[in-house]
């Protein structure tokens, strides 16, 4: 995803790849990954955070992830669990009024 959109501004303007990506870095929070499964449904598998730009790398920490629990009818059963405690940069949060635990 991170490479698309670099992709994406490179394609429109003419800035240096380390720019792009501290722009991405430090503009958007947290990704959603959906992906396609084996019983052809589309799920939520992967939400993660973005920690920080390190040696020119968007570095991502998993905040949930999507684990297979088995199979009924020919359907994939599942949920999202917590990878870890919470949230590192969570000053957004309280800006808004939200509780971080």
């Amino acid at each position: 995803m991170i490479s698309r959109l670099e992709t994406m501004v490179l394609s429109g303007a003419d800035l240096p790849l380390p720019v792009v990506r501290k722009q991405i870095s430090s503009s958007i929070d947290i990704f959603v990954h959906l992906s396609r499964l084996r019983d052809r449904s589309r799920r939520v598998t992967e939400i993660s955070e973005v920690i920080e730009l390190r040696e020119g790398e968007v570095i991502l920490e998993p905040l949930f992830t999507f684990c297979e629990q088995g199979e009924q009818e020919g359907r994939i059963l599942g949920r999202l669990e917590a990878d870890r405690k919470g949230m590192t940069h969570t000053d957004k949060l309280r800006m808004a009024g939200l509780a971080t635990a």
